[in-house]
């Protein structure tokens, strides 16, 4: 009986456990940058269609889209899985948001009428985007967090399986 009750469990939840890809293909920070590109135009995405609409009153303070996917290509450098499964130490991290955020404020200065950049407000608003979005995104790589989450996870999953695997395949104490 408690073999069955075993057999019967549910699967881990990132699909088959012995794919370490399944587990790293859900780890998808890239996502946030497609928010800020399209907020950074003025979108929004409207909840009965779901596709993205211009916001008339966000309209005055947006920038454009060339500006919007220039930005969000600048931060889509640093957030992506490969960074989050990185080893970074503090330091690094520091230097590279801050050269990130200094970079994008050189962008918007040297490009301000294409990008259709108004006031100063625009640039620091944007700035401390860039900063804040790879800040926390390297930070997700400081120490090897997240390596070591899915490292452990796939360790206890096949571990998980190596014991289903005994006891499917004799039975214990008997």
């Amino acid at each position: 009986m408690e073999e069955e009750q075993y057999n019967n469990a549910p699967d881990m939840p990132f699909g088959n456990s012995n794919d370490k890809a399944s587990i790293i293909e859900r780890i998808n920070p890239d996502e946030i940058v497609e928010l800020i590109r399209m907020k950074l135009m003025g979108k929004m995405r409207d909840e009965q269609t779901g596709k993205w609409v211009t916001n008339k009153n966000l309209k005055d303070n947006a920038i454009s889209e060339i500006g919007a996917w220039d930005i969000s290509n600048l931060i889509l450098s640093v957030s992506n899985a490969n960074t989050s499964l990185s080893k970074l130490d503090d330091k690094t991290i520091r230097k590279r948001a801050y050269s990130l955020m200094e970079k994008g404020v050189y962008m918007m200065l040297c490009n301000w009428r294409e990008y259709k950049i108004t006031n100063t407000a625009q640039l620091g608003y944007i700035a401390e985007i860039v900063f804040s979005i790879a800040f926390i995104t390297l930070k997700m790589a400081d120490s090897e967090g997240i390596r070591k989450m899915i490292t452990s996870m796939y360790s206890e999953s096949r571990n998980i399986n190596e014991m289903g695997s005994i006891k499917s395949g004799k039975k214990m104490f008997r």
